[in-house]
């Protein structure tokens, strides 16, 4: 196995086991076993836990990043757009394995005590506000309805995942569309 396919391994099978248990409670011997791949050869992939914690985020942003961009794709409109954040949000909260927002769950776990994760969690957020800001400005409503907007999908996956139901998405997708509606006509 090349190395591009063993770190592919070491990565999905933290991830999917940081998502489902949390970080602090797997131990490498379980990714390990997870990934099928010997500890020496996972470390010499990745010098320790943390680098593959950091590459997961990141890994798991792209995940969020490209999922978010193809609801947008299928939209039609700048309003469209800006809703289709919801209808992912609501694709996401069914999937048998959903159990919150991968970045506010490490944050809650690590972020007192792992700059690192603080970090890449604060990064994620704050992208993900640029993103909706730039589908605002696209939109012709005010700044100002970005952020709550971005609030509305955060408190969403929060409840999704305390519910176990995607009721959240379809709520907050409401919200959203007094708010967008709202702003457009002020604008």
């Amino acid at each position: 196995m090349d190395d591009e396919t063993a770190r592919e391994n070491v990565l999905a099978a933290a991830d999917e086991l940081f998502y489902t248990r949390g970080i602090q409670s797997v131990g490498m011997d379980e990714v390990r076993t997870a990934a099928g791949i010997s500890l020496k050869r996972i470390y010499s992939l990745f010098p320790s836990k943390d680098a593959i914690i950091a590459d997961v985020m990141a890994r798991r942003s792209a995940t969020w990043n490209d999922g978010i961009s193809a609801a947008a794709a299928r939209a039609e409109g700048p309003r469209e757009k800006l809703l289709a954040i919801y209808d992912f949000l609501s694709e996401w909260f069914d999937e048998d394995n959903f159990r919150g927002c991968g970045f506010i769950n490490s944050f809650g776990e690590l972020g007192a005590s792992s700059p690192a994760v603080a970090a890449a969690a604060r990064a994620q957020k704050e992208a993900f506000q640029q993103y909706v800001a730039a589908l605002v400005r696209d939109a012709g409503a005010p700044a100002d309805l970005a952020p709550q907007l971005a609030i509305l999908a955060e408190g969403a996956q929060t409840t999704a995942a305390i519910a176990g139901t995607s009721d959240a998405a379809r709520h907050a997708k409401a919200a959203a569309v007094t708010l967008i509606d709202a702003a457009l006509v002020a604008a």
